[in-house]
């Protein structure tokens, strides 16, 4: 019988945002308001019920878009095109949350009393952790999607994760330099994201024997010079940038301006495909964190799923291989579990596998995901800006400290 692991509660920070695109299609609705995907058994076989709650609309639409997508690809790829384990369908609803983390409860709650045993993603570090409750109260498997709010990872028993979560970022872009005894500014508006990702710096790359300062910008800025200034007096040796809205291009400019970009190593996340343009001239001279750009990895696996997802009509992005990696984590703990989450939950706890970013391995203690980040340029080609990789940031040095 399996122990269970006391609650771990972990730093919450704020993931990096992007612009929405107009999500496409999906499947057919069915009764119940979602869509749905696989097959009813045509036979006395009983399907296996999995309910995902994603943003098909909302603010993070595009991140629901691609992680949809991934899904489709990963649930074909790890049921080897049957959409079925064991000889049992598996049956998916798809249901979408708008970014409301109530109406998210509501459809969990509404799966559950039909028998669901299953959850799975949003792209909103809100509703996930709400749906992580309802993961513990009914004992339900719940794995998140792109959501990288780091208090997830360790949170109860019943909640795994798909995708990265802040403290990677955090962690990637320390590899930049050697943080011991680096002076890291953290450049960043002065809200909830900016304080959120300060106080991700100090934890990691503090921790490291980094020597952490901000400079925090009032919201409604619109003109950055003395803050250039102020990053160009500190000397240091990493500036961290954590910037939202519709203010990046300009701030951008202001800091090439004032010669911030080549004076010093500047590191950023780089987001979405939408997102590789709004850096204007000054994209050549930063250096990006990356949690994921198509065709950074290499693999036989993430072949096969930007395979798919072409296939579809669709291109890969950013959090592809989170709705990819989801499909293969509940196919794994269907084969293995069966009916018995206890079971599931056991079967996923300490699994490593070949995702379509490389070896990602679920940590049992806590279930945070290890996997490779990258280091990432932009380069010019004709007018737009494409993902170059620098280097693969192997998984196990970019992991999470353990909670406990």
């Amino acid at each position: 019988m399996r122990t269970k692991k006391s609650q771990r509660p972990a730093l919450a920070v704020a993931a990096l945002a992007a612009a929405s695109l107009v999500l496409a299609a999906c499947a057919p609705t069915d009764a119940t308001g979602g869509d749905t995907t696989g097959g009813e058994s045509s036979t006395s076989v009983d399907p296996v019920d999995v309910g995902i709650i994603y943003s098909k609309t909302g603010p993070l639409a595009a991140y629901g878009e691609a992680y949809y997508e991934g899904f489709q690809a990963g649930l074909d790829y790890a049921t080897d095109g049957t959409g079925e384990v064991d000889g049992r369908p598996v049956n998916v609803t798809f249901h979408d949350d708008g970014g409301d983390p109530d109406k998210a409860v509501g459809q969990a709650k509404d799966l559950i009393g039909k028998g669901y045993q299953i959850l799975g993603g949003t792209v909103v570090s809100g509703v996930a952790l709400k749906l992580a409750e309802q993961a513990e109260q009914n004992k339900v498997l719940y794995i998140s999607g792109p959501a990288a709010v780091d208090a997830l990872t360790g949170i109860n028993d019943y909640t795994f994760r798909s995708g990265r979560q802040s403290l990677q970022d955090v962690a990637t872009a320390g590899t930049f330099v050697d943080p011991d005894g680096a002076k890291v500014v953290v450049f960043a508006q002065d809200n909830a994201f900016g304080q959120g990702n300060l106080a991700a710096v100090e934890a990691v790359l503090g921790a490291q024997g980094a020597v952490v300062t901000s400079v925090l910008v009032p919201e409604d800025a619109t003109e950055f010079t003395p803050f250039a200034h102020q990053i160009v007096d500190a000397a240091p040796d990493l500036v961290f940038v954590a910037w939202a809205g519709a203010t990046s291009g300009a701030m951008w400019q202001g800091l090439d301006q004032q010669g911030v970009l080549d004076s010093t190593t500047v590191v950023t996340g780089l987001g979405d495909v939408a997102t590789y343009g709004a850096y204007g001239g000054a994209a050549s001279k930063v250096d990006f964190l990356n949690h994921y750009f198509p065709g950074a990895a290499g693999t036989e696996v993430e072949a096969a799923m930007l395979a798919s997802v072409e296939e579809a009509g669709k291109q890969a992005d950013l959090f592809t291989p989170d709705g990819f990696v989801a499909a293969q984590m509940i196919v794994h703990a269907i084969e293995e579990g069966g009916d018995d989450v206890d079971a599931m939950v056991d079967a996923l706890e300490g699994w490593s596998f070949e995702g379509p970013k490389g070896t990602t391995t679920v940590r049992a203690s806590d279930h945070a995901l290890v996997q490779p980040m990258y280091q990432v340029k932009l380069v010019a080609d004709g007018d737009a800006w494409v993902p170059e990789l620098v280097t693969e940031v192997p998984g196990e040095d970019v992991a999470p400290a353990e909670a406990g």
